[in-house]
């Protein structure tokens, strides 16, 4: 098993920056990669990038290209989404997910580990 816990959301004004973790544990050698999702109060579930640890390549939606980063830590299995030049439409509670088999922009497929999400709120 793997557990995720997401840590680093907060409020901040349009403009800022925040930088938000996925803390990994259990049997994490299994696993092919890790991405971030989102979800605002009545949208559905939006994936916002994916990092793939056996070759290190990173995936954004369009939405996030040029303002956000994935990235690891080299020492452990935590993944990072730096997140800068925030925008009121960034809102919205943010997941990181894990995957043996492959990350999916579909939340549907492929992810079988969840973290509980931390809130990000930009204001204008």
């Amino acid at each position: 098993q793997v557990q995720l816990m997401e840590s680093g959301g907060g409020s901040v004004q349009a403009g800022g920056s925040l930088k938000l973790s996925c803390a990994t544990s259990g049997e994490t050698y299994r696993l092919n990669c890790m991405a971030w999702f989102r979800q605002a109060p009545g949208k559905e579930r939006e994936w916002v990038a994916a990092y793939y640890f056996v070759d290190r390549s990173t995936a954004y939606a369009d939405s996030v290209k040029d303002r956000f980063t994935i990235s690891q830590d080299r020492g452990k299995v935590t993944v990072y989404l730096q997140m800068n030049r925030l925008k009121p439409e960034d809102t919205a509670m943010y997941s990181c997910a894990a995957s043996y088999v492959g990350c999916s922009n579909d939340y549907r497929l492929r992810y079988n580990h969840w973290g509980q999400g931390t809130q990000v709120t930009v204001s204008s």
